[in-house]
């Protein structure tokens, strides 16, 4: 099934407005359309004490500080997109995470910026948490691309259920691609490669299999270094963690990949 709608979040840094053009030229590639989200809420609620008029007075000017954000956020969209026809903004008053989250029923893709500080600044979204949430796929854009070929992709392949939902959630982007390299690091467990390459190729996608050297590297530094090889500008891989508590505790590739892979990576959890 290919991308009908993609969703991209928007923040008010510098990588977002880069974000935004790739997933603009994205859309243009494969007919899709386009949506803008962002959400916020103030930093702080009426305390436990029930309202005074002093803490009225600062919610109000809180939220109002959220909601000219949001206007911001929402003329960056608007300023990045242009005059494309098929693009919509949702916005809202509330967190964030769980804003994309309820929203993204209506996309295929959501792209999303790398794993940053999320206090640092308005809107921020971590994709790994998004990842383990959403139930679909997700495109990880570090800052400094405004691109995506995806001419030369690397699926990180290891058979799991994270590795077989990605590949599967990346088929619409692996059909246009010239060529697909299936990197596998030895983990002594087998890799069911083949597999693999037999059901690309009933996919009418060709492809090759590599084994990159891990000795000394982890292997999220061996994917990237395969990646780089090939000549590959997006990376599909398994998200894989798992819940603790409040927060979600990752692999190590998966961790390594969210916060310094330098090129783009599709995840799936």
């Amino acid at each position: 099934m290919p991308f009908a709608s993609i969703m991209v979040a928007v923040d008010l840094t510098q990588a977002a407005r880069e974000r935004l053009r790739l997933a603009g030229h994205l859309a243009d590639d494969l007919g899709a359309g386009l949506i803008g989200i962002a959400a916020g809420e103030p930093p702080f609620g009426v305390p436990p004490v029930g309202p005074t008029l002093g803490s009225s007075y600062a919610l109000a000017a809180a939220t109002e500080i959220v909601m000219n954000d949001l206007t911001r956020a929402q003329a960056v969209f608007e300023t990045e997109t242009g005059a494309r026809r098929r693009v919509s903004w949702r916005s809202g008053l509330a967190p964030s995470l769980p804003f994309l989250v309820a929203q993204a029923a209506a996309a295929d893709l959501v792209v999303v910026g790398r794993r940053e500080d999320p206090a640092s600044f308005p809107f921020a979204i971590d994709p790994g948490d998004l990842a383990m949430q959403l139930g679909g796929p997700i495109l990880v854009v570090p800052p400094g691309i405004d691109h995506l070929e995806a001419r030369r992709v690397l699926i990180g392949w290891k058979n799991t259920r994270e590795a077989r939902r990605a590949v599967r959630d990346a088929l619409p982007l692996l059909r246009r691609a010239s060529q697909v390299v299936i990197a596998s690091v030895d983990d002594g467990k087998p890799a069911g490669t083949q597999d693999l390459v037999g059901l690309l190729r009933d996919h009418s996608i060709a492809t090759r299999v590599v084994a990159p050297d891990a000795t000394g590297v982890t292997t999220a530094e061996a994917l990237v270094g395969a990646a780089a090889e090939c000549g590959a500008d997006l990376i599909v891989a398994g998200a894989y963690g798992h819940s603790r508590l409040r927060e979600w505790a990752f692999g190590g590739v998966t961790r390594d990949l969210l916060a310094h892979t330098p090129v783009c990576c599709l995840m799936s959890h």
